[in-house]
């Protein structure tokens, strides 16, 4: 078999939707979490691209201290990203993690490519971090409806970190009146 036979004949083949494993959740719960935690990881894989938009394009009197903290909160959110996707896997599903896939699927808001101003990176940036930190609190009861306290322990991680993470944003645009 050549190559280009062999690429097709991979391609071809079906992928089972779950795995067998040993983990004692029933399968349909573990379905179900695949599900739930595949969103969130589409989630997870557009903030940690918007973050790195903003490190990028941020611009004016505060750029090193924020290029600098978006570095770092998209630095927490990549090992996040992996361990949402490690997690579906111990369950026996697929992690669904390509670009494309996060795209059709991710519940934040689009980030505006435009703008360059610090002030304006850091409102857009909150956003973001406030809508992820909601779906993982969703996310958190969801999986406890669903009998799974690992996942449910892994989303309050995640959660928590988010808020730290909103808290050094926000304060950015925050004074006292």
């Amino acid at each position: 078999m050549n190559h280009a036979m062999k690429i097709v004949a991979l391609e071809t083949k079906e992928a089972p939707t779950m795995y067998e494993t040993e983990n004692d959740l029933p399968r349909t719960a573990r379905a179900e979490l695949s599900e739930l935690i595949n969103q969130r990881l589409a989630d997870a894989i557009d903030l940690h691209m918007q973050l790195k938009q903003a490190h990028w394009n941020v611009k004016g009197p505060n750029f090193i201290g924020l290029h600098e903290l978006f570095d770092e909160v998209a630095e927490q959110v990549e090992a996040y990203v992996d361990m949402i996707a490690e997690r579906i896997v111990q369950l026996g599903g697929i992690a669904e993690g390509t670009t494309r896939v996060a795209a059709t699927r991710s519940r934040l808001e689009e980030y505006p490519l435009t703008i360059g101003d610090g002030s304006a990176h850091v409102a857009a940036v909150a956003k973001a971090l406030s809508t992820f930190g909601r779906e993982a609190r969703v996310s958190i009861d969801e999986a406890a409806a669903l009998d799974d306290a690992d996942t449910a322990d892994i989303f309050t991680e995640i959660s928590r970190g988010v808020d730290k993470w909103l808290w050094f944003v926000e304060a950015h645009m925050q004074t006292t009146k």
